[in-house]
C-alpha cells in the first residue's frame, strides 16, 4: 500500500478551491450562492475524532504487543490495513471538501459586511480547520500503521513483520 503524499492533497485541495472559487464567483452573478451547512466542520471534526480514536487504540495495542504484555491484544493486519484505506479516503476527500469550502470561504470574504455572509465565510473557515485535522490524523494513523522497514544489508535476510 503506498503512502498518501502531501503533494497530492495539497494538490487536491489548491485545484477544488479555485475551482469552487470561480464556481461561486459563476454562480453568485445568476442567482443566489448556496449556503455553506453549519453541519459541515462538525461532520468532520467527528471523522477526524474516529481516526485519532483508531490510532490512538492501535498504537496502544502495537505497544501491549511489543512490551509482551499480559492479556495483550493483537493487531489484525486485515483490520490494520483496513483503518489505513480508511484514513486515506478521508484525507482525500478532506482535502477535496477543505478546498471546495475554502474556495467559497475565499469568495464569501468579498461582502463579510452582510451578516449571513459572514456566518457562512466563518462557518467555510471552521470546514477548513476541521479538514486540517482529519488529513492530519489520517497521516499519524497511516504513520502507527506503517511496518517497520526490511533491513536487508544487516541480517542478509527479511525481518519478520
Amino acid at each position: 500500500m503506498k503512502e498518501l503524499r502531501i503533494r497530492l492533497l495539497a494538490g487536491v485541495f489548491v485545484v477544488a478551491g479555485v475551482l469552487s472559487w470561480a464556481g461561486a464567483r459563476l454562480w453568485n452573478s445568476v442567482g443566489t450562492l448556496p449556503s455553506v451547512p453549519l453541519a459541515a466542520p462538525v461532520v468532520l471534526a467527528l471523522i477526524g475524532v474516529v481516526l485519532t480514536a483508531t490510532a490512538l487504540s492501535i498504537r496502544a495495542r502495537l505497544k501491549a504487543q511489543r512490551e509482551r504484555a499480559p492479556e495483550a491484544k493483537g493487531v489484525d493486519p486485515l483490520m490494520a490495513a483496513r483503518a489505513v484505506v480508511f484514513g486515506q479516503a478521508s484525507a482525500l476527500v478532506a482535502a477535496l471538501v477543505s478546498g471546495m469550502y475554502g474556495g467559497t470561504g475565499v469568495f464569501l470574504l468579498e461582502s463579510l459586511d452582510i451578516p449571513a455572509r459572514r456566518d457562512q465565510a466563518i462557518y467555510a473557515g471552521f470546514s477548513v480547520l476541521a479538514g486540517i485535522a482529519v488529513i492530519a490524523a489520517a497521516l499519524f494513523l497511516e504513520r502507527v500503521c506503517k511496518l517497520p522497514e526490511d533491513d536487508d544489508r544487516n541480517t542478509g535476510a527479511p525481518s519478520a513483520a
